[in-house]
């Protein structure tokens, strides 16, 4: 309270100019009010469900941007998860800007942007923002000339097509009986990078190549991302990209440069979007992407288990208090249209 009287004191000026000293110092009391509520579930991973109706409506008056995860959280495989297109368009109708952030490198944005309109969603390509993308946006700023050798899929060369690189390496390469024989002629001279996405053809030539070209110190790797499964109902687990970055690390002995969520490029590409991060929500079903780039970057951020976080993990992730921990949590993104105050 000290410190509160001090302050209205050295801004007298400032208070004056109000027509009403009274309106003011009631504007800041629900100023901070504001904020602490904004604040209050900071890695909480407060169950949204058990908050009061005022406290949903300040969630959501706490953000003017919304940053979402696909796979897992609006869709699985072609199917949209019930409600999610409600939610993502009710953001929408509110007046919150929108971003797509997909560690999916199989499509390009503009295929993204189709299939979450034909499920639903109000989305437009610069919305979009995939790791396909990504890695063409950073072989073009760095000013690469050269050749990439890609395990991934057209998805990634689509992309880099569309800022004029140069790339090899889609489709399958069968195991021969004689694999072991390769030869350094074998290898385009051309090629400066190693791309690595989701690739349903990986094989051993494969590896084999990525690691004989990335055996020259001048040759970049990237990769997209390192999930380590797509989500998926039931027991069949599919693995993701991280499965092949590893193998393609292990066998080459470098570590690549990743790109896509939760790592520095990703971060950076977003804080070039002027985004306020204090008011932007990441929305995801994985903790050590979504939510892991929500906090590195100071956004809210919002758990659902809708994909690969399942209830059971929740609670781990409860109990043991290990970071990064969500502000919020719901079984899936559509609940919260149950919520919202009449």
């Amino acid at each position: 309270m000290v410190k509160f009287l001090h302050f209205l004191k050295t801004n007298a000026y400032f208070i004056n100019k109000h027509t009403s000293s009274l309106a003011f110092t009631l504007s800041l009391v629900h100023s901070k009010s504001f904020n602490t509520s904004r604040n209050m579930f900071r890695s909480t991973v407060f169950n949204l469900h058990e908050g009061s109706k005022d406290q949903v409506q300040e969630f959501l008056n706490s953000f003017d941007t919304v940053l979402t995860d696909c796979d897992g959280v609006l869709w699985i495989d072609n199917n949209a998860i019930p409600g999610s297109a409600d939610a993502m368009n009710y953001f929408r109708k509110i007046g919150k800007k929108i971003f797509y952030v997909t560690n999916n490198s199989t499509k390009i944005r503009s295929d993204f942007a189709a299939k979450a309109q034909q499920l639903g969603f109000i989305a437009s390509q610069d919305e979009i923002l995939s790791t396909a993308y990504l890695a063409a946006h950073y072989l073009k700023g760095i000013g690469f000339t050269k050749k990439v050798y890609l395990v991934g899929s057209n998805g990634i060369g689509e992309e880099l097509k569309a800022v004029g690189i140069r790339h090899t390496g889609i489709g399958p390469d069968h195991v021969k009986p004689d694999f072991k024989s390769m030869k350094p002629s074998d290898l385009d001279p051309e090629v400066g990078a190693v791309v690595v996405g989701f690739d349903e053809h990986v094989s051993y030539p494969k590896f084999m190549k990525a690691a004989s070209y990335l055996a020259s110190e001048e040759c970049l790797f990237i990769a997209t991302n390192t999930d380590e499964r797509f989500p998926k109902g039931g027991s069949i687990v599919v693995p993701g990209t991280g499965t092949i970055v590893r193998a393609v690390e292990t066998c080459s002995e470098r570590k690549a440069l990743v790109l896509g969520k939760p790592h520095a490029y990703v971060r950076k590409f977003l804080e070039s979007c002027g985004l306020d991060p204090a008011r932007t929500l990441m929305i995801g079903d994985r903790c050590n992407t979504d939510i892991e780039l929500g906090v590195r970057c100071g956004f809210q951020t919002l758990l659902v288990l809708s994909g690969v976080t399942s209830p059971k993990d929740l609670e781990k992730i409860r109990n043991e208090k290990k970071p990064p921990l969500p502000d919020v949590v719901l079984p899936k993104l559509g609940d919260l249209m149950s919520l919202l105050p009449s």
